[in-house]
């Protein structure tokens, strides 16, 4: 990649944390890229393509950053201590403010829902890998939607980026209440054999309603 389509990807992140999707034009991306606004279209062709590619790149470099941390991991308590110290540092940075801008802009042009979901579906591809293998041999393995709860999870986490905003204790408590559940699977994972086939049959027939 060149040295100028670099700082038109950067830029237009720092375009997007600095004035809001809505601020977002040609000539603030080159401002913060350092560069002539004609090379926006030269390289890219619309700003709603660079949008797309700042985007999707931005994302792809955060969730390689968090990868190995990530796969770590060796229980749902501990995936969601990951989780805390993921979204404080997105959250300094303003990445997750970026995504979170994205779905805004999402919603009046449909040009950006796409590049958009594909850069969430990154972070749900991860954390969804993860999750398969913490609940592997769990009573929950058998009727819990995986990849359901990886897109929920990773909702919750551009959700509690808006949330913090306005109510930070209460985003704290819904993270603790997170951390209630862990615990209870937990639990539960410890139940001896016959326990858990009990469970199982429950859970099985609970979800057969």
């Amino acid at each position: 990649m060149s040295d100028t389509k670099r700082r038109l990807l950067d830029g237009t992140l720092a375009a997007i944390r600095q004035h809001g999707i809505a601020g977002v034009s040609a000539r603030t991306i080159a401002a913060a890229a350092g560069v002539n606004q004609a090379l926006v279209f030269y390289h890219f062709g619309t700003v709603d393509e660079l949008l797309a590619a700042a985007c999707r790149t931005g994302t792809a470099e955060r969730v390689a950053h968090w990868s190995t941390r990530l796969r770590k991991v060796g229980s749902l308590r501990e995936l969601l201590d990951v989780g805390r110290a993921l979204h404080e540092e997105e959250r300094v940075l303003g990445n997750v403010s970026v995504l979170a801008q994205m779905l805004a802009g999402a919603q009046t042009d449909e040009r950006l829902a796409a590049p958009t979901a594909e850069a969430l579906q990154l972070w749900v591809d991860e954390i969804e890998w993860v999750l398969r293998r913490l609940l592997g041999g769990s009573p929950f393995a058998e009727v819990a939607d995986v990849p359901g709860l990886a897109r929920a999870v990773s909702a919750a986490f551009v959700g509690l980026e808006l949330y913090d905003g306005v109510d930070r204790p209460a985003a704290d408590r819904a993270m603790a209440a997170l951390d209630q559940l862990a615990v209870l699977i937990e639990i539960v994972d410890d139940l001896g054999p016959i326990a858990r086939r009990a469970l199982q049959s429950k859970i099985s027939k609970a979800t057969r309603r």
